[in-house]
């Protein structure tokens, strides 16, 4: 099969967790806002989808898939569609649910780390809300950037299978979006992360793994590979990252 995924064409956000999963896989997949609009792809063709045009069951905001006639929002509930299609999910219904589980916790994690520049309203720039933003990182990083790290990293200290991966004996979507986390963070908080470090050697660890692995390394050197930058869910603000 191949996969349709929709998501903003500048910036890796959200999508970034699935493209990471497509790219594992080794699946066929077009990014379809990154596609020329003369071929019927581009931003125009995930408007459509937005407008309600296109679809009887329209999803809310990009990411979404489309994998034959389904198509399906939500980063969490897409990476629950292809973990099973693509060898990255457990086969026991419980552990797929543990899976499911860690992949919310990440959305979460991301969430707060969004909020850190954009405190008040989305529909404002940083700018506008400076102020506010550096209160808000402060209690991230003082607060809530331990605790989920934390809580990560005994997740991966309590895998009954030692494997060095979040959940069973291999690598799974959690651990690609795991990494993806990592990266973020070291972008966008490169002091606090290296603060952190000597705490969460399990993790340091993961990241470490996945970014070796042959179909990601060949990713992350590629075109596909969208750079981070200061649109996106993870960025650099220097003046925040003074704690």
């Amino acid at each position: 099969m191949r996969y349709e995924l929709y998501y903003w064409p500048d910036i890796q956000g959200r999508g970034e967790f699935v493209r990471l999963a497509l790219e594992e896989a080794g699946a066929e997949y077009v990014d379809v806002a990154r596609m020329p609009a003369r071929r019927g792809m581009g931003v125009p063709a995930l408007l459509r989808f937005l407008e309600g045009r296109a679809e009887r069951r329209p999803p809310f905001a990009p990411p979404f898939l489309k994998a034959g006639k389904q198509v399906i929002g939500q980063t969490a509930n897409i990476l629950l569609f292809l973990g099973a299609r693509l060898g990255l999910a457990p086969s026991g219904e419980s552990d797929r649910l543990w899976a499911h589980q860690l992949q919310l916790t990440i959305a979460d994690f991301v969430g707060e780390a969004h909020d850190t520049h954009h405190p008040i309203a989305v529909g404002l720039y940083y700018e506008d809300q400076k102020p506010e933003a550096r209160r808000r990182t402060v209690a991230f990083i003082d607060e809530r950037l331990p605790k989920f790290l934390g809580y990560f990293e005994r997740v991966l200290e309590r895998n009954p299978r030692r494997s060095g991966y979040m959940l069973g004996g291999r690598i799974s979507y959690v651990d690609l979006s795991m990494f993806q986390v990592i990266e973020g963070l070291r972008y966008a908080f490169p002091r606090a992360m290296a603060r952190r470090a000597s705490r969460i050697p399990r993790l340091v660890a993961l990241h470490g793994r996945v970014a070796a692995r042959p179909r990601i390394a060949a990713y992350l050197a590629s075109d596909r590979r969208v750079p981070f930058n200061e649109a996106d869910v993870f960025r650099c603000y220097p003046e925040l990252d003074q704690r």
